[in-house]
């Protein structure tokens, strides 16, 4: 098993294959031999396919050595998280509910867009029951495990996507953030994990959940992210949300550093109880960031806690995905999707429409609050990686899984483009991780600021010892 190989940043990989140093088949012999080692520890993928990816690699190192490469990142493994649709391949859900026995045969438009890049898609990784929560189990496929502590979860809903890239599994995972499920699992797992711009990756069929939910890339490093972000924004009609296309090289857009930004440094949001640990790694990343020219000032942007706009939001959103469910199927379910489904069933059209005046008030004032800073930075999560199988951390007993995503979901409410990137481990060896959250349709600023502070640091080398 060459697992030098398997850790290898997307970028390398390709570079290997310009220079001829590496081969795609190489590699994708290297990572399907470890998958097949590792998998079975932490369930990241529930579907791989070698023979399918064997095939593209050939087709892709055909490609390199005719030097008609299908782009930048030709022949470099990738996966699909299983609530998109990918063709030839049936996308479960993580329920009992979805019966395989159907003609698979379309590619959401962020799959199409990877296989037009020629990336070899290796499988599908494991997403708890419709992306509903923010830890990665399912009736369907059991508990996924976090990497750096198998004992722990690696969050959600794209768990399986980010214990795969931080396990060696695959540099490149597509991922889906409804409110915070990109960046909860970057956060736990001590990878990089972009939500873009609402409507910058286009989605087909949209999420049951609406307009909280992005589609973004999942990768080791933030120049994999660019790279792959270059792809998944290419445009589709399937998507009537979808924004002009901007034409952008979101990787050549990675220069210039912090020097001169406007950074807000927010420890809590004005709400959330943190870690020690969390505030202590995300105030020394702050400080690194005015290290680096940065113009860093400790304020919170002034908002309450949205959790009960949200709340109305994605419990209809659960109600919306349930509602034609025949009733043996209905009992199939997640017992805690099926508390999320009734909590939706009881929201009136009175609360709905006041949830949404609420959601643009608070819209309203977070572009207010970019016209004095560019960035606002704080921290991915407010606890560590905690027991997987459980909703919430046993210290908040049986509460609801945004008890512990405070920083998450109020900027799925706003749609703005933010990351999670590695910035600190806790003395019991768990990643932590700072968010940077950047006006609507700067995904280039935020990918810039992010570089920056990778560049100066060296979290995102690390290794879990598996």
């Amino acid at each position: 098993m060459r697992d030098d190989l398997c850790f290898l940043p997307a970028a390398d990989m390709a570079d290997g294959y310009r220079s001829g140093r590496l081969s795609p088949v190489e590699v994708t012999q290297a990572l399907l031999a470890r998958i097949e080692t590792i998998n079975p520890k932490v369930n990241a993928y529930n579907l791989v396919d070698p023979d399918s990816a064997l095939r593209d690699a050939k087709a892709s190192e055909a490609r390199w050595k005719a030097g008609k490469p299908l782009g930048p990142i030709d022949g470099v493994p990738a996966s699909i998280k299983d609530i998109i649709l990918t063709r030839g391949w049936p996308t479960l859900r993580g329920s009992k509910t979805v019966d395989p026995n159907q003609d698979w045969a379309e590619d959401a438009p962020v799959t199409a867009r990877l296989r037009g890049a020629g990336c070899v898609i290796l499988g599908k990784t494991t997403s708890p029951e419709f992306g509903w929560k923010g830890v990665t189990d399912s009736p369907l496929t059991g508990i996924t495990r976090n990497p750096w502590n198998l004992d722990t979860t690696p969050g959600g809903s794209s768990g399986g996507a980010s214990a795969q890239v931080a396990a060696g599994l695959g540099p490149l995972a597509v991922g889906t953030d409804g409110g915070g499920s990109i960046r909860i699992p970057a956060g736990f797992t001590g990878i990089v994990g972009l939500k873009p711009s609402f409507g910058r990756v286009p989605a087909a069929p949209l999420s049951p959940f609406g307009t909280v939910a992005h589609l973004g890339p999942m990768t080791r490093t933030v120049r994999d992210a660019a790279l792959m972000l270059n792809e998944m924004a290419r445009p589709d009609a399937r998507d009537w949300f979808v924004l002009p296309y901007d034409h952008l090289d979101y990787a050549a857009a990675l220069t210039g550093g912090v020097k001169g930004l406007k950074i807000a440094y927010s420890p809590t949001l004005g709400y959330a109880r943190v870690d020690p640990e969390i505030a202590a790694a995300v105030g020394a990343a702050a400080k690194q960031m005015a290290a680096l020219g940065a113009i860093v000032e400790q304020v919170d942007p002034g908002f309450a806690d949205p959790v009960e706009i949200f709340h109305t939001h994605w419990f209809a959103g659960a109600y919306n995905a349930m509602l034609t469910l025949p009733p043996e199927k209905f009992g199939l379910l997640d017992p805690g999707l099926k508390k999320t489904y009734e909590a939706g069933a009881a929201i009136t059209m009175k609360q709905y429409l006041e949830a949404g005046t609420a959601r643009a008030k608070l819209g309203v004032q977070m572009k207010l609050f970019h016209e004095k800073y560019d960035l606002l930075l704080t921290p991915s999560l407010a606890v560590l990686a905690f027991t997987a199988g459980r909703l919430a951390p046993e210290s908040m007993g049986d509460a609801y899984w945004t008890a512990w995503t405070p920083f998450s979901y109020p900027f799925n409410l706003t749609q703005q483009p933010a990351i999670s990137v590695p910035c600190g481990f806790s003395q019991s060896g768990l990643p932590i991780g700072l968010q940077l959250v950047g006006p609507m349709h700067r995904d280039d600023l935020v990918l810039r600021a992010a570089a920056a502070y990778e560049a100066a640091t060296d979290w995102h080398r690390k290794r879990p010892a598996l």
